[in-house]
């Protein structure tokens, strides 16, 4: 019985939540080193369904990092990283987009399995992620960032309640070449064009922490004022700063709400979407 009353807590407390975000859009972007994780990629996909079958509308963006730097060493391709950017050459390029569409299938084919209806995308379609060559870090080869996006295909499948799954590849909008773009920048970029109510990044850390490796120090709720200090500090650094940038980003073109979550946590999404509390780091405008 006190088990079952427990439970019952749980549905009450999610109720506030799934009224208030009902037709919404969610943009979830997840990859990293737990995406390997077999049970931590289908605890996520599971949180999704529900997600979809609690009448949101979530869009998931993809990596796969580890599974294309594991492929171009068996290439014996040279693997290269630049601040975060991975050195992208025409072969590499190649190796990227067959990695990428390989997992596309596998999480379309998941969901399917566990229930939901999900088609998969890739940006370098339909012109949906138009880029223009990332020279930030200086030229490294086909590596873009995003000029423009097409939801129009997006929109379709939201309205059919098909949860799309994008491919972070996009398509040159000068020279119509592939090119290799960062999925946080996509997903953020998506998420503002689809004008989401959330932009949630599943990561393999808790969220922002005062002190790393620290869980205690976790940051709950911060806004874009403190987030900017905290990065003048040097307290978010390394591989935090790309992705609160990201976040930063997504709330600057008028998304509700980000957020920063470890995907390795056992429904870690439903648990930052739906409980009062929250698991991970939101970032709200403040």
């Amino acid at each position: 019985m006190e088990e079952a009353i427990k439970k019952s807590e749980v549905l009450i407390e999610a109720l506030p939540y799934i009224k208030k975000f009902f037709g919404k859009v969610v943009v979830v972007k997840y990859g990293g080193s737990s995406f390997e994780d077999r049970e931590t990629r289908l605890s996520v996909l599971h949180d999704i369904i529900f997600m979809k079958y609690a009448g949101m509308r979530p869009v998931l963006v993809h990596g796969g990092g580890p599974e294309i730097s594991k492929k171009l060493e068996e290439k014996k391709i040279e693997v290269k990283f630049v601040n975060g950017l991975r050195v992208t050459c025409e072969k590499t390029i190649v190796i990227v987009d067959e990695v990428l569409s390989e997992i596309n299938k596998e999480l379309v084919a998941d969901i399917s399995r566990f229930g939901g209806e999900a088609f998969g995308l890739s940006g370098k379609e339909n012109n949906m992620i138009q880029t223009v060559k990332n020279l930030s870090n200086g030229d490294l080869g086909y590596v873009g960032k995003v000029e423009r996006v097409d939801t129009t295909i997006i929109n379709r499948l939201l309205e059919t309640n098909i949860i799309p799954v994008v491919s972070p590849v996009g398509k040159g909008q000068d020279d119509g070449k592939l090119y290799n773009v960062n999925a946080d920048d996509v997903a953020s970029s998506l998420a503002v064009a689809l004008s989401a109510e959330k932009f949630v990044l599943m990561t393999n850390v808790r969220g922002v922490m005062k002190i790393k490796e620290d869980a205690e120090s976790l940051f709950h709720s911060l806004t874009v004022p403190m987030v900017y200090h905290l990065i003048e500090e040097g307290v978010i650094k390394g591989g935090m700063l790309p992705k609160v940038k990201s976040c930063l980003n997504a709330l600057e073109g008028g998304v509700r709400k980000a957020h920063i979550v470890e995907a390795s946590l056992s429904h870690a999404l439903l648990l930052e979407m739906f409980t009062d509390t929250g698991i991970g780091t939101e970032i709200i405008k403040g």
